[in-house]
């Protein structure tokens, strides 16, 4: 298999925290210095959040912009990937940051179950959040966390409501969601293919999912996401080092399997973004 892999890098997510691992970067200077350190390494997205100075998660636009600043400064051509996830506000607070107009952004396009409550993605908020990507040109990452919602993703593809190439990141081993089962995954696959031929899509393994979907994406042709929002752990006994180490375990997958790493220009053309 020679396909480039795009390996995406979750550097900080809405919940981890210094006491869980002291590597997970909070401020936008950590933020900015983990992610040049994660592109080094192979990386070429950045899923981004933003955090207050309490480490509580925010949707602050300043603080997107300071880190979408930072990470064109020191990172060159590096995909930046906004989250509108829903642990950062509330409503249409969650894509506040879209007229930064970064070159992706998140969009979970259904509800479903999270650890200790329900994640609520009504249909309104979610065609809002599309069409607010479709106006700046933004394209979307569609969360599938359950089958229904790579069903929607295709839905809202077919009407036009998605800008830019389809592109569908498969979410396994959230608590009382989708677990990392193999054969839903290889259904997953199956299906995408199917309806959407030469879609490109990615897997995230969240905890200790990460290593497990990692090896099943890069193995099966698709994209890979790692990084401390996920997993704050490098095994069952040690806690990850950094970003870039979780990236260079992935670089590592991609060479086991014969696939190049993707460079900036390369995920580019993939997912059929601008250029840089």
């Amino acid at each position: 298999m020679s396909d480039p892999c795009i390996i995406c890098v979750a550097i900080t997510g809405s919940l981890p925290k210094k006491e869980n691992n002291p590597a997970v970067p909070i401020t936008v200077t950590e933020q900015v210095e983990s992610a040049q350190e994660a592109f080094e390494a192979g990386a070429t997205i950045c899923h981004a959040h933003v955090r207050n100075d309490d480490e509580t998660p925010s949707s602050d636009p300043e603080k997107f912009a300071r880190l979408k600043e930072g990470l064109e400064t020191h990172c060159p051509g590096m995909i930046v990937q906004f989250s509108t996830g829903g642990r950062s506000g509330a409503g249409k607070v969650r894509g506040g940051m879209l007229p930064l107009r970064p070159d992706m952004a998140s969009l979970s396009v259904g509800s479903n179950n999270f650890p200790t409550r329900v994640y609520e993605n009504p249909p309104d908020l979610v065609d809002w959040l599309a069409e607010e990507m479709k106006n700046y040109e933004i394209t979307p990452e569609v969360e599938a966390f359950d089958l229904s919602h790579i069903l929607q993703a295709l839905k809202m593809q077919e009407e036009g409501k998605l800008y830019g190439r389809l592109y569908v990141q498969f979410v396994m081993g959230v608590k009382n969601a989708m677990p990392a089962d193999r054969e839903v995954f290889d259904f997953y696959v199956k299906l995408l293919e199917s309806r959407a031929p030469g879609t490109p899509w990615c897997a995230a393994g969240i905890g200790p999912a990460q290593l497990t979907l990692n090896e099943w994406s890069i193995a099966a042709g698709g994209h890979a996401r790692t990084g401390l929002e996920d997993n704050v752990r490098f095994d069952r006994e040690t806690l990850a080092p950094s970003n870039a180490a979780l990236v260079r375990r992935a670089v590592e997958i991609c060479e086991r399997h014969e696939r190049p790493v993707a460079t900036p220009a390369q995920a580019r053309e993939i997912l059929g973004l601008r250029p840089a």
